[in-house]
């Protein structure tokens, strides 16, 4: 499987959507820069926040998250990077707070950024790292939602996942995504991120 060249948490800008639930993809690539030791650099020609490590891109896009797939595309047409060389992390209603699921192609389930990236990519199959978020129960409740941060108890669940996704980022750079599933889901071992 092809390696990842292009790492996107999708997110919406602006300190005050930062510590909201539609954000955890911002959260889970902010972290990995730090962990990486990649400075993430507003790019307007890419849209977003863009930082290099080796060969790969971490991306944030800086449109809001119904406009994400602009940002992608810019900056993977720019560096000839095909749909299944992307990696998309984001929030996802139908897993419960904590869970995580690792998939290529599919549909959106309804999230707007992904819906968007597969738009402007005019291809679905590019890989997702979806972490759950939980459902309010009611669609019409699902905007007010997500655009509200976790409570704290679910807080308890989704830092030890992102925590996970980033012991089984080796695996996703080395584009084994196989052996991250049995990381993420403690059927392995890892001992952490190399920069």
């Amino acid at each position: 499987m092809a390696s990842p060249r292009l790492i996107v948490g999708l997110g919406n800008p602006g300190s005050e959507y930062a510590d909201t639930r539609h954000n955890l993809g911002f959260w889970f690539v902010d972290r990995l820069a730090a962990d990486l030791k990649v400075t993430l650099a507003p790019q307007s020609k890419f849209h977003g926040h863009v930082g290099r490590h080796g060969n790969s891109w971490l991306l944030k896009p800086a449109t809001f998250m119904n406009r994400s797939g602009l940002a992608v595309l810019s900056l993977a047409c720019f560096y000839k990077i095909l749909p299944d060389e992307i990696l998309v992390i984001h929030d996802d209603l139908d897993l419960p707070p904590g869970g995580i699921r690792v998939k290529q192609g599919g549909g959106n389930g309804g999230h707007n950024g992904i819906k968007d990236i597969q738009t402007h990519l005019g291809s679905p199959d590019f890989w997702r790292l979806r972490l759950g978020i939980g459902h309010p129960g009611e669609r019409g409740e699902v905007v007010d939602y997500v655009l509200k941060p976790p409570r704290r108890e679910e807080r308890e669940l989704i830092d030890p996942a992102i925590e996970r996704c980033l012991l089984a980022w080796p695996n996703f750079g080395a584009g084994d995504y196989a052996a991250a599933q049995r990381v993420l889901h403690g059927k392995a071992a890892n001992t952490g991120i190399s920069p």
